[in-house]
């Protein structure tokens, strides 16, 4: 059975590595932020009013990747 003291110095490396894995998930949110507006730019859907373009990003979300391409009459590759 671990000592208290053990166990308070599992508690603080875990903290430590609960911080570093939210730095290192905001990071890699951002990062995914960027390639997602790198796909938008140049193909028009720029000029959505941000509220719309949320509401047809969670609409599309919500159909899945095939629906949504079928519902636009896109086919698949």
């Amino acid at each position: 059975m671990p000592t208290k003291r053990s166990a308070l110095a599992a508690l603080k490396r875990l903290e430590t590595e609960k911080a570093a894995l939210a730095e290192k998930q905001r990071t890699l949110e951002q990062n995914a932020a960027l390639e997602i507006g790198q796909i938008f730019l140049g193909s028009g859907i720029e000029s959505f009013t941000p509220k719309n373009l949320k509401r047809i990003a969670i609409a599309l979300g919500a159909m899945g990747e095939s629906d949504a391409l079928a519902r636009l009459g896109i086919a698949e590759n």
